[in-house]
């Protein structure tokens, strides 16, 4: 049997992580995880890490393996989760990867785009001019230097903007330019899945999950990792707008209703993303699992190209 990885996507909260655990058991193979966000060990409730019992149904690799302080990116994790990839295919053919940090999933399948250095100044200057005029004056400034990356990136995603920005004016050259110049080669073939569902039934499962993340203990998890607050890792839903309400700028009440909606828009940010992917078989959120595994054992039937 040739080596293949099982892809998982779809918006939070849509059950990719039980689908996970199923497939792992029905494969008897190793979980990847691809969410960026539960790689960070000190912050398990606000991003819907899986359980201790999830984790020991089946052996994982990437959650909680780094620290907030320490300086993760995209590249880090394509280089680290090829090496256990092929580590893991060496006792069986067959590997699931599951999370909805598409970037991620993408630099595992796809690889990603090499660029050159840019003087660190640059990103100062950028990140100086978010905060003072905000992030309209930024891409305008895009579309002007890259109209084709300026419609094609989330726009409303400062970091996206900058990144894209910085290239531009650090080596005079569209950001554009410097995308998907080399083949990327694996040695498996991937077969990507992914969950659906109607999207009031996405919302109100997010508004579900933030109201047992706050049961649970959120706002204690959050106020431990407050002194931290201006590290990138913690620049993201569920704590930002907490640490608002800690700086007495918001009221509780308002902060959870503002990690429910920054929540709905993030789902809505992954949905689109991951529609681009035309090759992703999708799958309604409650299809039965016998369903699944036939269309997957399906696939593994046919011959790699």
């Amino acid at each position: 049997m040739d080596n293949y990885l099982i892809s998982i996507v779809g918006p939070t909260g849509i059950g990719k992580t039980n689908l996970s655990l199923k497939l792992a058991y029905y494969f008897n193979s190793e979980i990847i995880s691809s969410d960026s966000r539960q790689f960070y060990k000190e912050i398990p409730i606000g991003t819907a890490a899986p359980t201790l019992v999830e984790l020991k149904s089946a052996k994982h690799h990437f959650i909680h393996h780094v620290s907030i302080k320490d300086n993760y990116n995209v590249g880090a994790f394509q280089k680290d989760a090829n090496i256990q990839i092929e580590k893991s295919l060496s006792s069986n053919p067959v590997v699931i990867m599951v999370g909805g940090s598409g970037l991620y999933v993408d630099a595992v399948i796809n690889g990603i785009d090499e660029f050159p250095k840019i003087d660190p100044e640059i990103r100062h200057l950028l990140n100086s001019q978010l905060e003072t005029t905000g992030i309209d004056k930024l891409q305008i400034e895009l579309k002007k230097l890259d109209p084709k990356i300026y419609n094609s990136i989330d726009l409303k995603n400062p970091q996206r903007v900058i990144r894209a920005l910085e290239i531009c004016i650090g080596t005079n050259k569209p950001y554009s330019s410097f995308l998907k110049k080399k083949k990327y080669k694996t040695n498996f073939k991937t077969i990507s899945i992914g969950l659906k569902a109607e999207r009031q039934l996405i919302y109100d499962r997010i508004n579900d999950r933030v109201d047992k993340m706050i049961e649970n203990g959120l706002l204690d998890e959050a106020r431990s990792v407050f002194k931290y607050r201006d590290l990138n890792s913690l620049n993201t839903v569920g704590y930002k707008e907490l640490f608002n309400y800690f700086d007495g700028k918001w009221t509780l009440e308002y902060a959870v209703s503002e990690i429910k909606k920054n929540s709905r828009r993030y789902a809505k940010r992954q949905i689109t993303w991951f529609n681009k992917d035309k090759k992703t078989k999708w799958f309604e959120h409650d299809t039965s699992f016998k369903d699944i595994t036939s269309y997957l054992d399906e696939e593994l039937k046919k011959p790699i190209d």
